[in-house]
């Protein structure tokens, strides 16, 4: 966001002088609301996908789905992120959005059969971890200036989490492995917020 100039030209009486908003100034703002919103309806999608994930049963399309679910992730960051579109709103609407697809499509899963309730839990430490730590860092007035940010980890986390759904429904026996690095990476994850988000106070 830009600055306003601290020294503003001024005409013969002292009054500041502004210049003109013109048709062309009023376009460019509207065309980014525009884009804001188009780009939060994407990541809002996730939220209709998992609608749809627990309306069906059909194997084969809640693996599309699930695909589907990553690659509007991805899609919307990278358009976020090359489009200079980054907003705190996005950036509270998108984790929201992947994590009520994610969080849907396991306890669905749960409920077939597919995942045991041991899996469950690991599938979702990471999420556990960062939704105590978010809380902890709004309610602790010392860590509530620091910006939350996604880190490495957590993405790798988000990755490794979506292959494990996709193998519940077409390959089975790798599950378990799966399930043991996600339950591993997620450890480090937390880890790792807990101490970024320290430093970044430190740093504050």
């Amino acid at each position: 966001m830009r600055r306003a100039p601290v020294l503003s030209p001024s005409d013969a009486t002292g009054r500041t002088v502004r210049p003109p908003a013109g048709p062309r100034a009023r376009g460019a703002v509207l065309s980014r609301r525009v884009r804001l919103a188009l780009l939060h309806t994407l990541s809002l999608s996730r939220l209709g996908l998992a609608a749809l994930f627990l309306m069906t049963s059909d194997v084969m399309l809640r693996a599309g789905l699930i695909a589907l679910s990553g690659l509007t992730d991805v899609l919307d960051g990278w358009i976020a992120r090359h489009a200079r579109l980054t907003t705190r709103l996005g950036a509270l609407i998108d984790p929201v959005a992947d994590r009520g697809f994610a969080v849907t499509a396991i306890l669905a899963l749960l409920l077939d059969g597919l995942l045991t309730p041991v899996q469950v839990c690991l599938l979702l430490l990471r999420d556990v971890g960062t939704a105590v730590g978010f809380v902890v860092a709004r309610v602790v007035p010392t860590l509530r200036p620091v910006e939350l940010k996604a880190r490495a980890l957590g993405k790798a986390t988000t990755v490794l989490q979506t292959v494990t759904l996709l193998a519940a429904l077409l390959v089975p026996a790798l599950v378990r492995p799966l399930v043991a690095m996600v339950g591993v990476l997620a450890i480090a994850a937390v880890v790792d917020y807990g101490r970024a988000v320290l430093r970044a106070r430190a740093h504050a």
